[in-house]
């Protein structure tokens, strides 16, 4: 398997050192993924943009924690448009407090703010024991899962009228775009370091998980669950889900060039150890699932073996492991992460307790 060259520049010089990484290499990495994958978003933070608090309770969780939901209000050419942030901030812990911020792509019942219905795929409660703020948005605030030609979410809001360019951002992209949206409401809460904020996802979710902290180095840490094709698996093993596969049956996930790559993921100028580069020398944490050869496991750990040579740019260990490690034996001493659990497609309390270890090794243990 021949990978593009990480360390290459495309006029062909070498990445010698974390300068020229960062002013060189890693901004036409992150270029080729924007034109070739992803795709461009129109807009960033947009100019009229507001937040609304609301249905604030500072004794959530039996007194465990204060609740508070945020509407993010924004519009465009195309529209208005809100995303509905769920925040339970510790009440145990010396304020601000650093958190996790879930891109929710399963049912809303998963973030109910009440509390009346909890599931392991957020466990609100645990986050908070740990001392971490736990934040959560439904995805389809963003843009709802869905090909209508892009006319609803942020599609139909701020893209620019006539024929949609070829790296025009499809729905990965806007999921991300919607994660950033809600860092910055976290960055005006006095309550919430958000320069100790996580940004994490499953499936789908992983995928924008990863590419919303490849877009904005404002994430600390990103944590991809199961993203498979496109998220964190190589796309050039062409083990499990395709590029093809992928392409044929969530068209608006990618921009249209990336349609180009269908059966050609050998030609292809990125592969997904590049997407994980792009945290260095942030950390970042991949999982897989044993039972979930379609987002082929040994391809998520590879990508993080070759991710690994940008942190050494740093002077600091990508993914400290040998080969890929049995099952339910995390190796995660290094900036990155990784562990395959026991079990099928799916993101558990197991996982989400791997995830919090790795905070606490990076920011320090916030619990007392």
């Amino acid at each position: 398997m021949d990978l593009p060259k990480l360390l290459v520049t495309q006029s062909g010089e070498p990445v010698t050192d974390s300068r020229d990484w960062e002013q060189a290499r890693r901004p036409e990495v992150l270029e080729l993924f924007r034109e070739n994958v992803y795709g461009r978003a129109p807009v960033g933070r947009p100019e009229d943009m507001s937040f609304a608090v609301h249905d604030v309770d500072p004794q959530a969780m039996d007194g465990a924690a204060t609740r508070k939901l945020v509407d993010i209000h924004f519009s465009g050419p195309g529209g208005e448009g809100v995303i509905h942030l769920v925040l339970f901030i510790p009440n145990h812990v010396e304020k601000p407090v650093p958190g996790f911020l879930f891109i929710c792509n399963r049912s809303r019942r998963h973030i109910d703010p009440t509390r009346e219905t909890k599931s392991e795929f957020w466990p609100a409660e645990e986050i908070v024991r740990r001392g971490y703020v736990g934040a959560a948005f439904h995805y389809s605030d963003a843009d709802p899962d869905e090909h209508d030609g892009f006319q609803n979410g942020v599609h139909g809001i701020f893209d620019p009228s006539g024929e949609r360019a070829p790296d025009a951002w499809g729905a990965i992209a806007a999921w991300a775009w919607g994660a950033s949206r809600a860092l910055d409401y976290l960055e005006t809460d006095s309550d919430i370091d958000a320069s100790r904020i996580a940004v994490i996802g499953h499936s789908r979710g992983g995928k924008a998980a990863l590419w919303a902290a490849a877009e904005d180095e404002r994430f600390a840490m990103a944590v991809s669950n199961n993203s498979g094709c496109t998220g964190a698996a190589l796309a050039r093993r062409k083990q499990g889900e395709s590029v093809r596969v992928i392409n044929e049956n969530f068209p608006h996930w990618f921009c249209e060039n990336y349609k180009g790559f269908n059966d050609r993921e050998d030609e292809l100028p990125v592969d997904q150890h590049m997407l994980i580069a792009l945290m260095a020398p942030r950390p970042v944490y991949v999982a897989s699932s044993s039972e979930d050869a379609w987002a082929d496991p040994e391809g998520e750990f590879l990508s993080c073996v070759h991710a690994s040579p940008v942190y050494d740019l740093y002077g600091m260990p990508g993914l400290e492991a040998e080969g890929m490690p049995p099952l339910d034996s995390p190796v995660a001493d290094g900036s990155i992460g990784y562990h395959i659990k026991t079990g099928e497609h799916s993101l558990t309390e197991y996982d989400w307790a791997r995830y919090l270890d790795f905070a606490d090794q990076h920011w320090g243990a916030v619990a007392p």
